[in-house]
């Protein structure tokens, strides 16, 4: 009989994440970032000048964990937050230098982690297993939405 940790999607999905999450923290450490910094400089490096709310529905993190892990970027010298020119509430979230210079080695950290995680895979393999996630994120972010 198979066991529920072994046959259960949710389950695997989530030993799969703590795994990722406690590897990439590994390997971003020497660059002084947390997974949680490095996800929000995955977005401000692919666009820059977003706002707090655009992250938060972008990384589907609440508003009170972004505010926290902006707050610590800025104090860590990541990002500036400037003002809106059109809506005066608004923030607009800016990289600095020290957080651009560190889209190379952060990415390639990443990408060594990934390299090992799918090691063990042909390509064909990669690309079915990825299809398979981006499949899973669009129906579980679906019904999360018609919620």
């Amino acid at each position: 009989m198979t066991s529920f940790k072994t046959s259960s999607a949710g389950y695997l999905a989530n030993h799969v994440a703590r795994l990722f999450a406690r590897e990439l923290a590994e390997a971003v450490r020497p660059l002084g970032l947390a997974p949680a910094q490095f996800m929000v400089l995955l977005e401000l490096w692919r666009e820059e000048g977003v706002t707090q709310k655009d992250l938060v529905g972008r990384l589907d993190v609440e508003q009170a964990t972004m505010a926290a892990t902006l707050a610590r970027m800025e104090r860590d010298g990541l990002i500036e937050r400037q003002p809106d020119q059109a809506d005066a509430r608004a923030r607009r979230i800016q990289l600095t230098m020290r957080a651009r210079a560190l889209q190379e080695p952060a990415l390639a950290a990443a990408k060594g982690v990934n390299a090992r995680a799918l090691a063990g895979f042909s390509e064909t393999e990669r690309e079915a297993l990825l299809t398979g996630m981006r499949r899973i994120v669009g129906a579980l972010s679906r019904s999360a939405e018609l919620s």
